[in-house]
């Protein structure tokens, strides 16, 4: 589990392409600092586990699963990408509750500059924005941010000058791809809520 606070921005050092999958290795000397092998650390959002940790850099195999869904099928050598280390029990909950398991990709739209901070909107794919409301938790490539507005294909999210300064959302472009993950409370109530709304229906219907 995450919380959606960057750690650190690093880079990719190398990519792999394997039979239904890659490996990525990646600069982070901050979420290596005492990384081993079979840990967890979130790349742009995503989940993954470290098979190596050598000199500052950390290698992890990406499935076709992942590979579909995010963004990471795109990332190449160089790219900057947020890291962040898998949440210690008893510390500080300053995000909310993050899986890494990415629901899919969004697009930058445009973006609105003011004094001290800026506005980003977000394209998503229909299935995506019945879990997004006003003022909930959302994460965009790894980050934590509360939405603004939402409506069925897209949603905004204003930026701190911290936010812009230390993960990848300070530098993507409209057209660029950003991985979402939605609060995954919803989804479970979304889940226990419907027989119960199919039986009320059904009832109705009678």
């Amino acid at each position: 589990m995450f919380t959606g606070i960057v750690e650190e921005l690093g880079h990719v050092v190398a990519t792999e392409d394997l039979p239904d999958a890659a490996r990525v290795r990646i600069a982070g000397p901050i979420v290596t600092s005492d990384a081993k092998h079979g840990d967890s650390i979130a790349v742009n959002g995503v989940c993954l586990t470290v098979v190596e940790v050598r000199d500052g850099e950390f290698t992890a195999d990406v499935m076709r699963e992942t590979l579909t869904r995010s963004s990471l099928a795109k990332v190449a050598e160089g790219d900057r990408v947020n890291l962040e280390r898998a949440a210690a029990v008893g510390q500080r909950l300053g995000g909310h509750i993050v899986q890494g398991h990415v629901d899919g990709t969004g697009s930058i739209l445009a973006r609105e500059k003011a004094e001290h901070w800026e506005m980003v909107h977000i394209g998503l794919p229909p299935s995506l924005s019945r879990y997004i409301v006003e003022k909930g938790s959302i994460t965009v490539d790894g980050v934590s941010l509360t939405v603004v507005t939402v409506s069925e294909d897209q949603f905004t999210v204003s930026l701190i000058p911290t936010t812009l300064e230390l993960t990848t959302l300070g530098h993507r472009l409209p057209g660029d791809l950003v991985n979402l993950e939605v609060d995954v409370l919803a989804k479970y109530v979304e889940r226990l809520a419907i027989p119960h709304l199919r039986a009320i229906a059904g009832e109705e219907a009678q």
